[in-house]
């Protein structure tokens, strides 16, 4: 889709989203698309969830306006807080608050959900009926071999199916958060597979575990279902999660005819959802997640690719906005 020209019409974007001062300026998805945001004209809020609220059937915040200036010392300015009223007062929503997908989660998106006007990216019936890790399971095919439960001797039958090791995954966790490499001489098997199920009344997931993940975890990001960029996160030497908070490593990497194939099968689904920024995670050739709450990415491929992802993002709500 061509960029919209510096003519269209200037939009108040509201970014749903943790604290605005703790997102990492040198690493974090969100501050690039308010930049970008920015630097074409538009005003730019920042919205904490917990301030959302609805009034007579109309979304209300409190909210504070964003200046950017990633070169300076104080990279951003807030401007005097107000009650904004959304269908009134902002065009675009952007829903960038991290998992976990706690009552908070689900209460804030559930009133973003409220919005007749503004255009709430991803849309949040989409990102409540979706969990990031169950998602990937509608496509089973493409997966490696998975087990939900909450039982702890499915759990080890499951890892015996799979040769005596697993992947074992909270269902509401961010960042690696939770993941564990298990083998079944470990001694903390029992220790750790109680924690992760909370003794048995919490369900987690299970995965084949892909010695592929040595070469790397690759994030495709995908906007309205297209693939916009790829970036492989290789785990450090001593680590089994590619995250890169965690010491995972940037690389440049293509994409291969095996992740364009899973791009075709997902990506139509994504789309017709209005899950519209994704970001999916391929090992090998098989799809382990699809993470639809607050994909991030960007920057590390805008450095390896030498692009800007964040104008393409920016283009693309432009034009739903143009056509509204």
């Amino acid at each position: 889709m061509p960029a919209v020209s510096s003519a269209s019409p200037k939009l108040t974007f509201a970014f749903v989203m943790d604290p605005v001062e703790n997102e990492p300026m040198d690493g974090s998805t969100t501050i690039v698309m308010m930049r970008e945001a920015q630097d074409r004209g538009h005003t730019v809020l920042y919205v904490d969830p917990d301030d959302l609220e609805v009034d007579a059937g109309r979304v209300r915040s409190l909210a504070v306006s964003i200046t950017l200036d990633l070169a300076s010392e104080t990279p951003i300015t807030k401007g005097e807080a107000r009650i904004y009223d959304f269908d009134e007062e902002i065009d675009v929503a952007l829903q960038r608050k991290d998992p976990p997908v706690d009552r908070d989660f689900i209460v804030a998106t559930q009133i973003m959900d409220v919005c007749r006007k503004t255009i709430v990216l991803n849309r949040p019936a989409a990102v409540i009926a979706y969990n990031e890790k169950l998602l990937a399971t509608q496509f089973a095919d493409l997966m490696p071999a998975t087990r939900v439960t909450r039982r702890i001797d499915e759990l080890k039958a499951f890892m015996a199916e799979q040769g005596g090791q697993m992947i074992v995954k909270p269902l509401d966790g961010k960042g690696g958060e939770g993941i564990f490499h298990l083998v079944a001489d470990d001694r903390n098997l029992n220790s750790i597979l109680e924690q992760s199920t909370e003794f048995g009344t919490r369900a987690t997931m299970a995965q084949e575990y892909l010695p592929a993940i040595r070469q790397g975890d690759k994030r495709i990001l995908l906007l309205e279902g297209d693939p916009i960029g790829a970036v492989l996160r290789v785990p450090a030497e001593k680590e089994s999660r590619a995250n890169l908070h965690v010491g995972g490593s940037a690389v440049q990497t293509p994409l291969t005819d095996r992740d364009l194939e899973i791009v075709a099968r997902v990506g139509p689904f994504l789309k017709e959802q209005g899950l519209f920024f994704v970001g999916i995670d391929v090992i090998g050739d098989k799809l382990t997640e699809i993470n639809v709450t607050s994909p991030t990415g960007i920057q590390e491929i805008n450095a390896l690719d030498n692009t800007r992802l964040e104008a393409v993002f920016i283009d693309r709500i432009e034009a739903l906005a143009a056509a509204r």
